[in-house]
């Protein structure tokens, strides 16, 4: 199958397109335990591979569940600005009308903020499990090579055993390195597009109208928006422990000079249509890309992932 990968690294690149420039395999790899190490270690990869699958299946549903309810506040929003401006028609004559509808329509909009923010929270965790799910590739010997019963874990208990096999091909031709590649390219892109939603979550939960007399939410980004959010931000790499705060989001290939971010708590319509359109976008997200990543491995293991 010929194939053209892309990534952010030529080094990436390179492996990619020639997984046997994986490295020699170990001489030592012709003992009855690293024998068995082959079967384990396709099992493990196998179920590593389901789960990424799954992880970026609810990937997608939680950002689609996010553009919903992020379209039910804007229009909750844009209702109450305008308010003052609408021609209620028979309506006019009834006392705080207006107000009694502002009102309304914030209280709705405080729901679909709610709402937007645990399709977030849904992202951030479907994001932390892709890297746990990507950096367990490994097949690692369990206790003593010459016990009868040879058996294999996720986590090394000699400093000598790398889990890879000595770099031979798990199925029939990559090794386990190019595997954790394909792995870590899909890491990135979700990772990349989740900190960019971030920034469109903040911005929205942030929006309050002037004309309805509540206090905003003042949300800045190094704010967490939820108990522990930081917690799973860190297993994707997207908060810095020098900053103190999360990851500045950006687009992929393109690097911003900005160190701080100003929020606008009262958009118009115009900057809230763009801020939608972009959510549904995912800039950061190659789908093509992320199809043929699992269609390759699919076809390198015998399974269907799609």
């Amino acid at each position: 199958m010929t194939s053209t990968p892309y990534s952010s690294s030529e080094q990436m690149e390179t492996k990619l397109q020639n997984p046997s420039l994986s490295p020699i395999p170990n001489p030592s790899f012709s003992s009855p335990a690293t024998r068995l190490w082959r079967p384990a270690a396709q099992r493990n990869l196998r179920n590593q591979w389901s789960k990424l699958l799954s992880h970026k299946q609810q990937w997608y549903m939680a950002s689609s569940s996010g553009r919903s309810h992020a379209t039910s506040l804007v229009n909750d929003y844009l209702r109450q600005r305008y308010m003052s401006a609408m021609d209620l028609g028979c309506l006019s004559d009834m006392p705080n009308i207006r107000r009694k509808a502002c009102h309304k329509l914030a209280r709705q909009q405080e729901i679909h903020g709610r709402k937007l923010l645990s399709s977030y929270k849904d992202m951030v965790t479907a994001v932390s499990h892709m890297a746990n799910t990507s950096s367990s590739m490994r097949c690692f010997l369990k206790g003593p090579a010459s016990s009868p019963l040879v058996q294999f874990s996720s986590a090394s208990e000699d400093k000598n055993d790398n889990g890879d096999g000595g770099g031979i091909p798990v199925f029939r031709f990559w090794s386990i390195p190019h595997f954790e590649n394909l792995g870590q390219e899909l890491v990135q892109m979700f990772s990349l597009e989740l900190s960019f939603k971030r920034l469109l979550v903040v911005e929205l939960l942030s929006v309050s109208c002037e004309e309805v007399q509540q206090q905003s939410t003042g949300l800045c980004w190094s704010d967490e928006l939820y108990p522990g959010e930081f917690n799973e931000l860190s297993i994707s790499n997207l908060y810095s422990e020098e900053t103190q705060e999360p990851v500045l989001p950006r687009i992929k290939g393109w690097e911003s000079n900005t160190q701080t971010i100003q929020f606008n708590h009262h958009p118009d319509q115009e900057i809230l249509q763009v801020y939608l359109t972009a959510w549904l976008a995912e800039v950061n997200i190659d789908t093509q890309r992320v199809g043929d990543i699992f269609s390759m491995v699919g076809e390198e293991m015998h399974v269907n992932l799609s």
